[in-house]
């Protein structure tokens, strides 16, 4: 049987190809704040079209990309038209995957917050783009608990999809969830040490493994308490303030595996119901090398509850490895509405959640892009971590929410999210970019196409340097180039083979010329190193002019 195709999600509209044009970002100096040096962005416009115009200079640049897009699901956000045909949803989030695939860095990730209702097919087009190998999560995010929702039917809808994907390679790095300690955690660490008594040096020996001396202490005289959880709901304040009250001495006991024999060679040497501690140094494991001290109670190894929780105002947090499943809980959004100052009914997301996920894909340092920025949620949090960030936002609040958010976080006055966790006071900065117009636009009176009388030299030099695939890096005679042996040369000047050859003399060996000019000389036999090419004739067929995205 012939193999033909492959497996493939299809729409209306996905083989519809579209030579999307690299605008020029634009420095507004007056919205820019803070730090002039910083390398953070903050671009208001179409975020596909922003997209490609950082494509050339941040390919493979960005370490984790966040996005939370219109999830189509008919219900309308107040900043969003999220009620579109599912074609045309599916084309508009294929389009920008791809190019944030292209951002990413060999190592970086790509993090999406979807719902059920596209979440399926965003998952195979996404196979597609990244390779099925490359899938590296579905996590389900609770929202929301099932108390006061509200909601009719059967199965109350509480979850949203965090579907995550790699470039190549990746090494998350390890976080582990909170929460507060449960009636079953309670029922396996109940005990504690109220007293250690007295203790007497009983046995000593050298470790066969390091040499150095095991010794074991029999302890007399000491009391052990034993919290009681009798009337749980009803007593539970009480309950959890003995938790925090013992904290550091409660303890569980656990029988040692057969084939631990150091362990149970110990043990050995112990009476039943009776309080033993042994100090050593460990030859392996999360304590080498470090003088260690163990306790054993009734012929079994003591583990403390304060070696897998820790106190967090006046309650006891036990920490767990993270699932694919992140609970209300543990991120908590009682305080969401006020969170950066902006009101961004339905959508906003809490900082806990963005924390989470730059602590896991990102270090201090690492570039994090979010183009459908929203409040600002992302920049805001990637600012307070010290992570360098590229915010991509459309409409009137990429001003009043976005910039104000990131201003407030400069100026020290967000108080709320992850500030206290990162005792963040103030400082760093941004770059407000605004996304140029298109280069060429029809002439009001004849059918042709003109330089946008909006833009200067400079800004038509740098962009055609990014149409051509130049770095825009005017220097003596060019104006750009692609590599240490390719220049552009771009002028208002009539070239002809004498104006030719005056540019080629700032050549060296080996190295080639393109020039861009509005008018040359019809004859002109160039040499096989130099191309001339005509402005806007020879533009046209690079990229669409009059293209039309759908946000």
């Amino acid at each position: 049987m012939e193999k033909k195709g492959k497996l493939e999600l299809t729409w209306v509209g996905k083989y519809e190809e579209e030579k999307l044009e690299p605008r020029i970002l634009i420095e507004d100096k007056s919205k820019s704040y803070g730090d002039p040096d910083t390398e953070n962005m903050l671009i208001h416009g179409d975020n596909l079209l922003a997209l490609k115009a950082l494509e050339r200079d941040y390919a493979g640049k960005i370490k984790c990309v966040y996005i939370d897009p219109p999830y189509n699901t008919g219900n309308a956000f107040e900043h969003y038209d999220d009620d579109v045909e599912h074609s045309l949803w599916l084309n508009m989030i294929y389009k920008r995957v791809q190019i944030l695939h292209k951002l990413l860095s060999k190592d970086g990730t790509l993090w999406m917050s979807i719902d059920s209702t596209e979440g399926h097919y965003l998952k195979v087009m996404c196979d597609e783009i990244f390779g099925r190998s490359n899938f590296v999560s579905d996590i389900t995010y609770e929202k929301s608990n099932v108390t006061g929702l509200g909601q009719g039917g059967a199965i109350f809808n509480t979850g949203e999809k965090l579907l995550v994907y790699k470039k190549e390679t990746v090494e998350l790095n390890e976080v582990l969830a909170t929460e507060k300690l449960t009636k079953k955690t309670m029922q396996r660490y109940r005990k504690y040490i109220k007293s250690e008594g007295r203790r007497e040096l009983v046995d000593e020996f050298e470790s066969a493994s390091n040499g150095l001396p095991v010794k074991i202490y029999k302890h007399t005289g000491y009391e052990i308490g034993d919290i009681s959880l009798k009337n749980f709901e009803a007593r539970e304040s009480e309950i959890r303030a003995q938790y925090y009250q013992f904290f550091d001495t409660i303890y569980r006991t656990y029988v040692v595996q057969q084939e631990n024999e150091f362990q149970n060679a110990l043990m050995s040497r112990m009476e039943k119901n009776s309080l033993y501690s042994v100090e050593y140094v460990p030859s392996r494991g999360r304590n080498e090398g470090k003088q260690t001290t163990l306790f054993y109670h009734n012929g079994e190894l003591c583990a403390w509850l304060k070696d897998t929780a820790f106190l967090e105002k006046k309650d006891v947090v036990k920490t767990t490895k993270l699932s694919n499943v992140w609970k209300n809980d543990d991120i908590p959004k009682a305080d969401l509405g006020n969170e950066g100052g902006v009101a961004f009914p339905r959508s906003k997301k809490p900082e806990k959640l963005i924390e989470r996920i730059l602590l896991m894909a990102t270090n201090e340092g690492d570039l994090v892009l979010d183009s459908f920025l929203g409040s600002g949620t992302t920049a805001a949090v990637a600012h307070k971590m010290r992570r360098r960030y590229i915010g991509i936002e459309l409409g009137d609040h990429c001003y009043t929410h976005c910039k104000k958010r990131l201003d407030r976080v400069i100026d020290g006055k967000d108080r709320g999210g992850v500030t206290n966790t990162y005792d963040w006071q103030g400082g760093g900065g941004y770059k407000f970019y605004e996304l140029a117009e298109p280069l060429l636009v029809k002439n009001k009176v004849l059918p042709v196409y003109q330089i946008n009388p909006s833009y200067t030299w400079d800004m038509v030099c740098e962009a055609i340097c990014k149409i051509e695939g130049f770095t825009y890096e005017p220097s003596g005679e060019f104006q750009g180039h692609s590599s240490e042996n390719r220049f552009i040369h771009i002028t208002e000047e009539f070239v002809n083979t004498k104006y030719v050859m005056s540019i080629m003399k700032n050549l060296g060996d080996k190295q080639s010329l393109l020039i861009y000019c509005k008018k040359n000389q019809a004859d002109m036999i160039l040499p096989e190193n130099v191309e001339v090419k005509k402005i806007p004739k020879d533009l046209l067929d690079k990229c669409n002019f009059e293209s039309e995205v759908q946000e």
